[in-house]
């Protein structure tokens, strides 16, 4: 691969997701005209969140979940591969493909995304998982009505794929370790909302853990029996598990490339290789003063991750960004989160609600100093929006006005 002080003439895109595609992007918006690949094996590439969400439940199809119909490819000259990389070879200047081929590169953006953690227990391979379309259709085929379903798991994957097999019919029992869960991610007082939902829907919520998963009884016909660490069992027709990811990290370590939990990262996207860069959920960015952060498995996330490579790769400065934000829906609510709501990242910290009674419909944390830190939100998207300015732009909210649900969101961040 030729040095990054070169303009690069070839840039492939190993990784047919979201933040692949953002790359592609960007790269063709910066007005870069040299040849792009993109290695997606499983064809033009998709969309993930709907695999839980709408083509899950069948309302959308593989066509409306791709991020570009073939012609957005097409208009900007961008060639996709349906081949998968299997080495990366910078003495001979490209990436092996699975065929044998050696496809040359200046430069190499690996948005490889990661793997389904598996239950690392007795049994545990027999769990689904769901990571890509074939996973969805297999889960699909798997939530008939009347079937008992086990999901391990209650983060935003297990409670969007509980939500869907109830709306399917199934009998659904939902196991997880921590109450509630996603307390980090929105707020203690929403994440216990979001979670009572998952009963008055119907689903059953465990408190615990697996430690293994054995054969189903003959009495009462199910195909797998869960036993959990508290002793009790569950008696299901199909196990999912919902637990995160593991980084894709195969290709970069066997280059060589430092890797920690994710490839390792700057601001730039570049990787300890110049010519290399990586973004999306299997990169792992390190700050300026040596700070290693936590890797994000967020869609936006891979979208900034993706564009701040492509700006990388031409050696141009990364987009600055506001602050993170998330989505999720689940049992015909949405649910939107911006910033942090973690109090353990804000010593003197304190938490304002929004509340209609006692459901409280959004959840701000502020700082000591009285500065925004972030909100949650159900069905408010227009209040996340108003939180985002007011996080990107350092105000000071009135407290009262947060907790007010007669205040238009509009206002706040004037």
């Amino acid at each position: 691969m030729n040095s990054v002080l070169e303009a690069p003439r070839s840039i492939v895109v190993v990784g047919g997701g979201v933040a692949g595609f953002s790359a592609l992007s960007e790269l063709r918006a910066r007005g870069y005209d040299g040849a792009l690949t993109v290695l997606s094996p499983e064809g033009l590439p998709y969309d993930r969140p709907p695999l839980s969400k709408g083509y899950l439940l069948g309302t959308e199809d593989a066509e409306k979940i791709r991020l570009a119909p073939a012609s957005w490819y097409a208009e900007r000259d961008v060639e996709v591969l349906p081949a998968r990389a299997v080495a990366l070879r910078p003495a001979e200047g490209g990436i092996e493909l699975d065929g044998g081929r050696l496809l040359s590169a200046d430069r190499v953006l690996l948005a490889v995304g990661g793997a389904p953690r598996r239950l690392r227990i007795p049994g545990g391979v027999a769990a689904l998982t769901l990571r890509s379309r074939a996973d969805s259709d297999a889960l699909r085929r798997a939530l008939a009505p009347g079937a008992s379903i086990a999901i391990v798991g209650a983060g935003l994957i297990g409670a969007e794929v509980a939500s869907a097999a109830v709306a399917f019919g199934a009998e659904v029992t939902l196991i997880d370790p921590v109450e509630p869960p996603l307390a980090p991610a929105v707020g203690e007082p929403i994440a216990r909302r979001l979670h009572a939902m998952h009963g008055e829907r119907g689903v059953r919520t465990v408190v615990s853990v697996p430690v293994e998963i054995a054969r189903g009884r003959a009495d009462d016909g199910a195909a797998h029996l869960l036993r959990l660490a508290d002793g009790s069992t569950v008696a299901a027709d199909a196990v999912i598990a919902g637990i995160g990811i593991v980084p894709e990290t195969g290709l970069a370590e066997a280059a060589g490339l430092a890797v920690d939990d994710g490839v390792i990262v700057d601001p730039s996207g570049v990787t300890s290789n110049p010519s290399v860069f990586a973004a999306g959920d299997a990169s792992r960015l390190r700050l300026a003063d040596g700070v290693l952060l936590r890797r994000s498995e967020h869609w936006e996330a891979a979208v900034r991750s993706g564009q701040a490579a492509a700006a990388g790769m031409l050696g141009e400065p990364a987009p600055e960004f506001g602050a993170p934000w998330f989505w999720s829906d689940r049992h015909g609510v949405h649910v939107e989160a911006v910033g942090t709501l973690d109090p353990r990242q804000a010593p003197g910290s304190r938490t304002v609600l929004r509340a209609v009674g006692r459901v409280p419909q959004a959840a701000f944390l502020l700082s000591a100093g009285g500065h925004l830190l972030g909100c949650a939100a159900v069905d408010l998207p227009l209040m996340v929006r108003a939180a985002r300015r007011i996080i990107d732009r350092g105000l000071t909210p009135d407290p009262e006005a947060l907790a007010d649900p007669a205040v238009d969101p509009r206002r706040l961040a004037r």
